[in-house]
């Protein structure tokens, strides 16, 4: 009998130790749900639809040409004084004094020196002395037929040059040929670059980008943009800071800006940054930012 009892007791004891881990694994998981449930809404950087100015780039190659430059060629007997050569001389300044007359520069320049070998027109014995007035930098650039109607005279270009890697020089497109070429399809476009500095040496190689198509469109930033498949979307911000995902048209990108064809007017409030912290219908604290 004693032992019966005692059985019971046990498994009474179990039960209610079993009871007593079920309630209190509840009533721990409803205070965390509660306490989970009044999150703040997360705070995202907005920002609004507004019009701004998009442009399209065709990039190319090109010489840099000299605003003037002029070719002398001497005999080093001849010669009755050193030259100064890769210096900046005036126009009718004596640049080289020989036996026979004095060669004066016909414009403002820089002196320089081009050598001959003995296989070509003269022997070592001469030397060709040039002038280059390098105060405007030209280039002939080829540009595929396709692009001949957007072609057109003060166009806006920027160039880099290796010898100055991190700095962009601007200028402008100076004339279009009447013409395409039929061997090769492409329209010779000049561009001019006021080379204040003399940064610019002739003969370089520079990397050139004509920017046409420029017009004045909405845009957001492209951190904005969410891609599914083929379709673009964006997180609007509507009444009591609640998003909602719209479907979005978009063009062309300039300077880490999209332009927005359709889906979104101006000063419409959408969402710029942290768009994997919210979802469709949830609640957001604005964070505004100068733009």
């Amino acid at each position: 009998m004693k032992s019966s009892k005692k059985i019971t007791s046990i498994i009474i004891t179990f039960f209610l130790i079993i009871a007593i881990i079920i309630i209190g694994r509840t009533m721990v998981g409803n205070h965390f749900k509660k306490k989970f449930s009044k999150r703040p809404p997360p705070g995202l950087i907005i920002t609004n639809v507004k019009n701004l100015n998009f442009t399209q780039r065709l990039e190319s190659f090109g010489t840099a040409i000299p605003k003037k430059t002029k070719s002398f060629r001497l005999k080093k007997a001849n010669l009755l004084a050193p030259i100064n050569f890769n210096t900046k001389v005036k126009k009718g300044e004596i640049i080289a004094k020989l036996q026979t007359e004095n060669i004066v520069a016909p414009f403002d320049g820089i002196l320089g020196k081009r050598g001959l070998s003995d296989d070509v027109l003269v022997s070592e014995s001469s030397i060709i002395l040039t002038l280059d007035d390098s105060s405007i930098i030209y280039s002939d650039i080829k540009v595929p037929e396709t692009y001949a109607a957007a072609m057109k005279k003060g166009l806006s270009i920027e160039a880099n040059f290796s010898g100055f890697e991190d700095k962009i020089y601007e200028g402008k497109v100076d004339s279009v040929a009447s013409r395409i070429n039929p061997e090769t399809r492409s329209l010779l476009v000049r561009i001019k670059i006021i080379n204040e500095k003399s940064e610019l040496i002739p003969g370089a190689l520079l990397e050139v980008a004509i920017l046409y198509n420029e017009k004045n469109s909405l845009g957001i930033p492209d951190t904005s943009i969410i891609l599914e498949g083929n379709k673009a979307y964006a997180y609007k911000v509507v009444q009591d800071n609640i998003i909602k995902k719209v479907e979005i048209k978009t063009g062309m990108r300039t300077s880490g800006n999209v332009e927005i064809i359709s889906g979104l007017q101006e000063n419409d409030k959408i969402v710029a940054e942290g768009l994997a912290k919210t979802r469709p219908g949830a609640k957001i604290k604005p964070i505004i930012t100068k733009n």
